[in-house]
């Protein structure tokens, strides 16, 4: 099945090279791979704007690793996006032809997500937002990313693997997070450091995650 998908968009870091690493797999060279920070950080002014300025791609899919927010997706699950959430109770739709390709090329199932301006590292603040919100999973970028992209003429469609769930915490990273949506490594350490068992929580559902995300780029990409 040919999705014809130009682009993939995926948060800088492991997710990123997660990706990479399942492209280079399967020897696709026409994909072209953007890295954007972590969260929703001037999305307007950074580089992937003055990008689609010059090249815009026709059809892009957003990768990357999220939360569970229901008890019916664990850690490791891969979930398509056919509707996104922010905190306003505004929503987005993901292209439904691309999006409908995609799912039945995986045999995955169409979720709801909800965008967060922040980690989510509770599990009872995590089912909280459940029954607030009509979501399955919780990410930090994928609202304004598909809102931006459609605005730009750009079918969108989002694919995220569950990496963390309901099952119990996991460390608070919001202060590893800089300014500019990197992950820094000192701060990250001392949260990880401060709630080991919510680490090895994180660490365990992480490996997992980026090991699925790597997995399913091959999967999709595979003729």
């Amino acid at each position: 099945m040919n999705l014809s998908i130009d682009t993939i968009v995926v948060p800088q870091g492991a997710e990123y090279q997660a990706v990479r690493r399942g492209i280079q797999q399967t020897g696709e060279q026409k994909i072209n791979v953007i890295s954007i920070p972590i969260g929703m950080h001037n999305i307007k002014q950074n580089w992937i704007q003055n990008y689609l300025q010059t090249t815009p791609p026709r059809q892009v899919l957003i990768m990357g690793l999220c939360g569970s927010l229901s008890p019916l997706y664990s850690v490791g699950d891969i979930v398509v996006y056919q509707q996104c959430w922010d905190l306003n109770c505004s929503t987005v739709k993901t292209n439904p032809e691309l999006t409908q390709m995609i799912r039945r090329k995986l045999s995955v199932n169409l979720v709801t997500g909800l965008t967060s301006d922040r980690p989510i590292c509770q599990a009872a603040e995590k089912l909280q937002l459940s029954q607030t919100y009509p979501v399955s999973v919780v990410d930090m970028e994928g609202y304004a990313y598909i809102q931006e992209l459609q605005h730009q003429g750009i079918s969108v469609a989002m694919l995220r693997v569950v990496s963390d769930d309901l099952a119990g915490d996991i460390p608070d990273l919001s202060g590893a997070i800089d300014s500019q949506g990197n992950l820094q490594a000192l701060p990250m350490a001392i949260a990880l450091l401060q709630q080991p068992l919510a680490a090895i929580r994180l660490i365990r559902g992480s490996l997992t995650g980026l090991k699925t995300l790597q997995e399913i780029t091959i999967q999709l990409l595979s003729n």
